[in-house]
């Protein structure tokens, strides 16, 4: 509602409104009371009950059509307003703080620039083609969109188009201008045109009538007005913004890539590589992650994950979760027991970051990866012969969840069979099942052979994963070798079971000694493993309950001594007293032993175990015969 409109019917108002400008006309008239004349340049104009400026210089100034208001106005101080039918259109162009010009023709000959665009690029002759003319247009990329206005009538825009060289940059605008002919003298002049921009008046429509009553709609020429907005400033800051963005994405991948394994572990048993892709320019960087990890006496452990989101806070609780996954791998427990951990750990680091993990561990004497999953991915298996199996349940929430209770499964990983490991990036597409991107990844992985590193190049080739890809990726494969000839020789398995007794202890040095001179190993190793299988035995006879096993295991790198029984009760390592008879056993093989350790069985009872390094000289006759 007006409320000023309406308040001049209220009893006494206008009264006062009259005399208010009777007043300030008395002080406009005196030279008088700068207040008011500086209300009046603001523009505050009183309302006089019809509706209008009760001020007569105010209203004659705002109309310019009485002289009498002008006159007033001028008398009052103010300058008079210029209508716009006193305004030209070359008055208004010039004045404009952006650049432009008038083209006309099918050539674009130039019929005018404003003051800005001389100032701009310099000053410039009317008539010529504007390839000639406005060599300046041809730089930015202008010419076709001259045309393109021209042939389809309609205005088009071009958007921070910078000059060569780093020069301005310019947001342009061209839009169809239509202007007379000159009736009866032949062709279009540049005068015609000259004309326009001087302020003659143009038919937009084309449907005016010429000097003779005809129509005129074929006796107009299309031009085209080109109108450059300098966005320097803009076009900088949003550069500005982008080198912000992309310094702080590097530093997010560069965290995220600091925070994964620079160099993968190398089992004697497996041969491991992984890829990591962060996602494209326009993506953010996520938390996926993968790891390697050898936990002794032959066994790897093997990870991958991904926590749910962006940047770097998801690099962050990543780099945390995988920390702790190698803390928890070295207690050597099992996959779900190690997801429990990490369950509660992911929810005390952020309740709001949710993450998917597979934890895997591998048994060369076994021959199985077991595993245990939480939310994540099943694990992709291809036999030797390109069979491809899916890892099946069981599969728990992810992690940070809480509330819920890992269990542990498995899948057999023979010699020539090829593990993978991968995150959702590599198989998930927006408007598909992430079963189809599943079905892809196993058709991909059944034709896939070579060695790890090719199988993960060729893998995400096949899934469509370059550098504009938009989610990251992170893939892991592993395999089990099929040994054969002069490589086989270098890995073998020897095991003795143990029935107990006080002929046990012999026997399994017995056993030790023959295996080990079997191996040709040098005498000084022999010794040292028979007396590590030795105090193992005795440790075991004292402390654990059948059934009991001595296994002995070599790879080309290392001599593994592992025995077994059915008591789950882990030994420690202690500082045995001058008087105690027991104690030293565990303390025995820690010293001559490169690394021991013990771990609880899946079938109850325990495994202690103890590693020797291979001399070099000795992998390298071996590896001669």
């Amino acid at each position: 509602m007006n409320f000023t409109r309406w308040s001049a019917r209220f009893p006494g108002t206008q009264r006062r409104a009259a005399a208010r400008s009777e007043h300030a006309a008395a002080q406009a008239k005196r030279g008088e009371g700068s207040v008011p004349a500086a209300r009046g340049a603001a523009g505050h104009c009183a309302t006089a009950p019809d509706g209008g400026p009760a001020d007569p210089a105010v209203r004659g100034s705002g109309t310019g059509t009485s002289a009498e208001g002008a006159a007033a106005g001028t008398a009052g101080g103010h300058a008079p307003v210029p209508s716009l039918d006193e305004l030209s259109v070359r008055d208004v162009l010039d004045r404009l703080p952006a650049l432009v010009a008038l083209v006309h023709g099918p050539e674009h000959r130039l019929a005018y620039v404003n003051d800005a665009y001389t100032a701009g690029f310099g000053a410039r002759c009317p008539g010529a083609p504007a390839r000639v003319a406005l060599p300046e247009l041809g730089e930015l990329g202008l010419l076709p969109l001259l045309d393109q206005v021209q042939r389809s009538g309609k205005p088009r825009t071009a958007k921070n188009r910078t000059a060569p060289g780093g020069g301005s940059s310019y947001t342009v605008t061209c839009t169809p201008v239509e202007f007379p002919k000159n009736h009866g003298h032949g062709p279009t002049t540049d005068a015609a045109a000259a004309a326009v921009a001087a302020g003659a008046p143009a038919t937009g429509s084309g449907t005016g009538t010429g000097p003779d009553g005809e129509a005129g709609g074929a006796a107009h020429h299309t031009g085209v007005l080109v109108h450059l907005a300098d966005v320097t400033d803009h076009a900088e800051a949003a550069e500005r913004l982008r080198a912000s963005e992309r310094h702080q994405r590097e530093a997010a991948v560069t965290l995220q890539r600091s925070l994964l394994p620079q160099e993968l572990e190398q089992p004697d048993d497996l041969r491991v590589a992984a890829t990591y892709q962060p996602g494209g320019t326009e993506a953010a960087v996520g938390g996926d992650w993968y790891d390697v990890i050898t936990l002794g006496a032959g066994r790897t452990a093997l990870v991958i994950g991904d926590v749910m989101g962006r940047g770097v806070r998801a690099a962050a609780v990543m780099g945390q979760l995988r920390t702790a996954v190698r803390a928890y791998a070295r207690l050597d427990l099992p996959p779900h027991e190690v997801l429990q951990l990490l369950d509660g750990l992911a929810a005390e680091i952020d309740a709001s970051q949710i993450a998917t993990c597979v934890y895997a561990v591998h048994d060369p004497n076994e021959g199985l990866l077991a595993y245990a999953s939480a939310g994540h991915l099943p694990i992709l298996v291809r036999d030797e012969d390109g069979t491809v199996r899916r890892a099946a349940d069981p599969t728990g929430p992810p992690l940070g969840t809480g509330g819920w209770l890992h269990t542990s499964g498995s899948i057999a990983l023979g010699p020539g069979s090829t593990a993978v490991l991968y995150t959702d990036g590599l198989v998930e597409r927006r408007g598909e099942d992430i079963d189809e991107g599943v079905a892809a990844l196993e058709r991909a992985l059944s034709g896939a052979q070579g060695s790890p590193a090719v199988i993960c190049d060729r893998l995400m080739r096949a899934l469509g994963v370059d550098a504009d890809h938009y989610d990251d990726v992170a893939v892991l494969v592993l395999q089990q070798p099929a040994r054969t000839g002069a490589d086989a020789e270098l890995f073998h398995n020897a095991a003795l079971e143990l029935l107990g007794g006080v002929e046990a202890a012999p026997r399994a040095r017995a056993f030790a000694q023959g295996v080990l001179a079997s191996w040709r190993f040098p005498v000084e190793l022999c010794d040292l493993g028979v007396l590590a299988a030795s105090e193992l035995v005795a440790n075991s006879l004292q402390h654990g309950t059948p059934p009991m096993r001595l296994r002995l295991r070599r790879t080309d790198r290392r001599l593994i001594i592992e025995v077994t029984d059915g008591d789950d009760h882990l030994p420690r390592r202690r500082r045995a007293e001058p008087a105690d008879e027991t104690g030293r056993g565990i303390s025995i093989v820690a010293t001559i032993a490169s690394s021991w350790g013990c771990r609880r069985t899946p079938g109850g009872g325990k495994a202690v175990w103890c590693e020797f390094a291979l001399p070099d000289k000795d992998k390298d006759r071996d590896k001669d015969q």
